[in-house]
């Protein structure tokens, strides 16, 4: 069952003219239940027109504060980020379910480590808190931080930023990317490219003593600097990354198609969630496991429904599906039997998925 709890919202204020800053007041009787290690996510819910919306995002404030912030970022026809940014205010109520995700390793209070990171745009709010944690936490460990935007003034918390550089003068450094914007040295200007990575790895990035990468942004960009990364000599299983944008389209669609052709209709399908088992004939009108339990009456957690932010994973017991998409679980957490509800296809006659994962 999805479990959300009314949050009253300390504080909101604008961080740049599209991005919205929500401090939440979360009650010391749930404060613990919203214990949260860095780099994970908050998952909120507001009815607005009637409408159930839910979106996922990521906490920027670190563990060592012990605040709950979140950065909403306004998308053009965004139901949610529209109104966090023209309509909430101190005082009004949300509903929150607790911290989750798995963007983030251990801390090391003995350990002394360089870490990298790259992101573009809101991308950063997760970094800010896996920044702000290691650098406090890890007296020994270094950051460096490439950060790509637009112009100089939609960088969302240069700051606070720029006041962690003047604090850990000599572990932290960030490199400012610009894309309409021209900077004086020329490489700081555009997109990350391959070229690019290759040159940050042969000057700024020692590869061989880089303990961990993490990137956030689009999936282009993302895999783009994996690869570069990787061929380098940098560890694939220890560059962490997370999505904030869904992918290409004709990928996207070609691995749509190749899961649609495997449906089986009218699958029965169980969902076994907090010890309960709810029982259902998958409908023609749904393809996905989420979707058709919904339409049945489950109380189910989701936000992106993208394949993305991972609230809706299951376990599957009993049966078989195909994941349209899959963008929130490693290959290991797939090969143990995990899967996105929201992006499952059933290809079985019978199904049975556990939510208690």
């Amino acid at each position: 069952m999805a479990k959300f709890h009314e949050i009253e919202v300390a504080d909101v204020y604008k961080e740049t003219s599209s991005c919205t800053v929500i401090t939440f007041n979360i009650p010391e009787n749930l404060q613990e239940e919203f214990n949260y290690i860095q780099g994970q996510h908050l998952t909120l819910r507001k009815f607005i027109n009637d409408e159930d919306v839910r979106r996922s995002y990521s906490l920027c404030s670190s563990p060592v504060d012990n605040q709950w912030k979140v950065a909403v970022k306004q998308i053009p026809g965004g139901v949610f980020s529209t109104y966090a940014n023209t309509e909430l205010k101190a005082g009004d109520k949300l509903e929150l379910m607790a911290p989750a995700g798995h963007f983030y390793v251990e801390v090391d209070p003995n350990g002394k480590k360089n870490y990298i990171a790259f992101a573009a745009g809101s991308g950063i709010t997760p970094m800010l808190s896996i920044i702000k944690t290691h650098l406090a936490l890890e007296p020994e460990s270094t950051f460096k931080l490439f950060y790509l935007n637009r112009t100089v003034k939609s960088i969302i918390f240069k700051e606070e930023i720029e006041q962690l550089k003047n604090k850990y003068l000599q572990r932290f450094n960030v490199f400012y990317f610009l894309t309409k914007e021209k900077r004086d040295i020329e490489f700081l200007n555009g997109r990350f490219t391959a070229e690019k990575i290759q040159t940050l790895a042969k000057t700024f990035i020692d590869i061989k003593d880089t303990a961990d990468c993490f990137i956030c942004g689009p999936e282009e960009m993302i895999f783009l600097i994996r690869d570069e990364l990787v061929a380098t000599g940098l560890p694939k299983e220890n560059i962490h990354y997370e999505l904030f944008f869904s992918g290409d389209a004709k990928t996207s669609n070609a691995q749509i198609a190749k899961a649609l052709e495997q449906k089986v209709e009218g699958t029965d399908v169980t969902i076994l969630d907090g010890g309960k088992e709810f029982h259902f004939i998958m409908e023609d009108e749904y393809d996905n496991i989420l979707d058709g339990a919904l339409a049945a009456g489950a109380d189910l957690p989701f936000a992106c429904k993208g394949g993305v932010c991972s609230t809706c994973k299951c376990r599957i017991v009993e049966g078989s599906v195909e994941m349209k998409i899959n963008y929130a679980l490693s290959e290991h957490e797939v090969a143990s039997g995990l899967i996105l509800s929201c992006q499952s296809v059933p290809t079985t006659e019978k199904i049975v998925v556990d939510f208690d994962v």
